[in-house]
């Protein structure tokens, strides 16, 4: 009889995101996780299968954290709100994102919210194929944004530091650059999101 798991894979994914939250992803090793767990390094290999297992575990653990309300209204406004808690999730973990974009998992709390925005985006009529590329449309937009937003150049934990090199820069050369980020630096991220959102989704409904 097999000895009983010390760990659930609850706690091992909440372990090795809070490792890449406060270490970054260099912080991910099977030693740093045996320790926020507090046993020994040849114990995590009985959960998890080198690094590419302990990748899983975070994305894992960021998008189990996707939370959204069930509207009851019309497709695109479910398919923004679903949109809305995954980012919302993601951007909440800026070091996991290369994460999200490279590794995959078979967990069903992590393949809830993939599939519950399948669902809406098949409610405007899409199937096979057609709404393959419609989930990878919003999906990309999802990732790419909370990506852009965080770790952009036109993003810094000082934007006035960021507006201020930027608006150094020649202006005939980079007069939109300097535009946006002038922009940027009193400029909302949800609204931003928002806005973007509804920008694909006037291209789904035409």
């Amino acid at each position: 009889m097999p000895a009983p798991r010390k760990f659930t894979r609850e706690q091992l994914q909440a372990a090795a995101l809070n490792l890449v939250d406060t270490q970054g992803l260099a912080g991910l090793t099977m030693r740093n996780l045996a320790t926020e767990l507090g046993t020994g390094a040849m114990t995590i290999y009985n959960y998890v299968d080198g690094r590419e297992g302990l990748e899983e575990l975070v994305a894992a653990a960021v998008m189990s954290q996707a939370r959204w309300t069930e509207t009851g209204e019309d497709w695109a406004t479910q398919v923004a709100a679903i949109a809305e808690g995954m980012w919302w999730a993601v951007r909440a973990h800026p070091h996991a994102i290369p994460l999200i974009l490279t590794r995959r998992s078979s967990d069903a709390a992590t393949l809830a919210p993939a599939e519950a925005l399948l669902r809406a985006l098949s409610h405007s009529g899409r199937s096979g194929r057609d709404l393959l590329i419609a989930f990878r449309t919003v999906s990309g937009y999802i990732s790419g944004f909370a990506q852009a937003e965080l770790t952009s150049p036109l993003s810094a934990a000082t934007p006035e530091v960021v507006t201020e090199r930027i608006a150094a820069l020649p202006a005939d050369r980079f007069p939109k650059l300097i535009e946006i980020a002038t922009v940027a630096a009193d400029s909302d991220p949800r609204e931003e999101f928002r806005a973007g959102l509804q920008l694909i989704l006037a291209g789904l409904h035409a």
